[in-house]
């Protein structure tokens, strides 16, 4: 008899970073890594399978309403649960971090709560919540438990008055009781704060006394009963101390995370599968930008996306359009927000449809980039749940509307920028209809390069590098500069 061929069975990882991640933004110090846009129970086994030690689910519920993104976190914890228990994963080798917005928005009570609840029921009971929403890349920070973009009080800042997640407070034990409605009290949130990660970090890298990590292990022991923590701050070396505590408590106590993108470099770090630097600089990254499949091989043009309204997006807006090969292609929003409430809205919209994809089509053709965005200012809906619902059920449906347009023309493109978390995620998951995509790296920082996963993406999209840009990332300059990346002017 001849030998038997077995295929090799993948040793086993260390443990793997599970983020559910509620726009598709929060990669954005990660690299190399799957994205899934679903999570069928067999869609998460084979992000499990993946290689890298870091799998993000893009659950898109800054989206939602609140009963809504309740529902789709449970849905995600009982779908992860079964697809673990598939691929042989216990409980201890999952860490679960519950991704959010750097300047707060988002349901950031809400939702980890929700997952504290569904892993208990089907695992373990969750010791603390940690609340970590430092991106240092971008100045965020967290200073004796008060949250700073750029050293000021992120409530002075235009993001704290978001009309449907706008706060009062950048001290995040206050803003826990805030939007908590008094359910987590601010007199009851512990700290983790900067004295005492700087002497645990100095006990990682060998500077320091080693009782600096033991006496970050030792306050992380105590806790209990799912209590709420605020973490401070300031440099990587912090996160990276508390990451190397977390994991030699694997087994022991039971930690569930809602933050922001640098915590995930902390827990990388921290434990025994580093991240280390992607494969690719922003140079080679923007080089993945599609050639046409003709004999002169011509890199095929790009398109920008933005729907994201704060501030900092307008200004960008205008000066990308200043530049001369930009063409802009402007869906007013009150007339949208008319044939959508009116009758016969299908045929209206429709045939704005079909005059929007014949203006892309044009500047394509010219050899411009056409930049799609939504006219700026936001439509009063009044204050209240049922008109923050309605905000939110409209601004999907203008998202749908944009990711409709992008994928009529996805074909002719070398390259998308997206600006703005759901509007991001909605033209990956509704418009160009992917399952996974795999993060590539970081084009400039904070700003994701991805590219669709060769299982499930049609030959329309195969290879398309699209930029994931959050509303809230950079200054005047930054989405004219990742536009010159793309195009291989910078």
């Amino acid at each position: 008899m001849g030998a038997v061929m077995t295929t090799p069975v993948p040793p086993r990882r260390a443990g793997t970073i599970v983020v559910i991640d509620d726009d598709p933004t929060g990669s954005q110090t990660v690299h190399s890594c799957p994205l899934l846009l679903r999570w069928d129970v067999e869609t998460l086994r084979r992000g499990l399978r993946h290689p890298s030690p870091l799998l993000f689910v893009l659950a898109n519920t800054r989206a939602l309403t609140a009963p809504e993104a309740e529902a789709r976190n449970r849905e995600i914890v009982v779908a992860l649960a079964e697809a673990m228990q598939l691929e042989n994963l216990a409980a201890q080798e999952v860490l679960l971090v519950s991704r959010g917005d750097s300047t707060l928005r988002g349901h950031g009570v809400l939702e980890p709560q929700v997952l504290a609840e569904e892993w208990q029921a089907r695992f373990e009971p969750v010791d603390a919540t940690l609340h970590v929403p430092a991106f240092l890349p971008g100045g965020r920070t967290t200073i004796n438990g008060v949250h700073l973009l750029n050293g000021e009080p992120v409530h002075t800042t235009a993001f704290a008055q978001d009309r449907l997640f706008g706060y009062s407070t950048s001290d995040l034990a206050a803003w826990l009781d805030e939007k908590s409605a008094g359910r987590i009290s601010a007199a009851s949130v512990v700290r983790l704060d900067l004295e005492l990660l700087d002497g645990a970090a100095a006990s990682v890298c060998g500077e320091g006394d080693p009782a600096g990590l033991q006496a970050l292990l030792a306050r992380l022991i105590g806790m209990e009963n799912n209590c709420a923590v605020v973490v401070d701050a300031l440099r990587s070396e912090q996160l990276q101390a508390l990451g190397v505590a977390v994991h030699q408590l694997k087994g022991r106590k039971r930690f569930l995370f809602r933050s922001a993108a640098s915590l995930l470099n902390g827990l990388l770090d921290g434990g025994p599968e580093p991240l280390g630097p992607q494969p690719m600089d922003p140079v080679g990254l923007a080089r993945l930008r599609r050639v046409a499949s003709s004999s002169d091989g011509g890199a095929l043009p790009g398109l920008v996306l933005l729907g994201s309204h704060v501030p900092l997006a307008d200004r960008q807006l205008r000066r990308l359009l200043q530049a001369s090969a930009c063409r802009g292609v402007e869906l007013p929003v009150a007339r949208i927000a008319r044939v959508l409430e009116g009758g016969h809205a299908e045929w209206l919209l429709a045939d704005l449809e079909a005059e929007w994809r014949d203006q892309l089509q044009q500047i394509l053709i010219s050899g411009c980039t056409p930049v799609l965005y939504t006219s700026r200012g936001e439509l009063p809906f009044g204050s209240g749940e049922a008109a923050a619902a309605r905000r939110l059920h409209f601004g999907m449906a203008l998202a749908r509307l944009m990711a409709r347009l992008v994928a009529a023309v996805a074909d002719q493109l070398g390259y998308v920028i997206s600006k703005g978390g759901i509007t991001t995620g909605t033209l990956l998951a509704e418009g160009l209809q992917l399952p996974a995509m795999q993060l590539e790296g970081q084009l400039l920082p904070g700003l994701s390069l991805v590219r669709p996963m060769e299982d499930g993406a049609s030959e329309t999209v195969a290879g398309l590098p699209i930029v994931t840009f959050p509303g809230n990332l950079g200054d005047d300059n930054t989405l004219l500069e990742a536009w010159r990346l793309m195009q291989g002017d910078a």
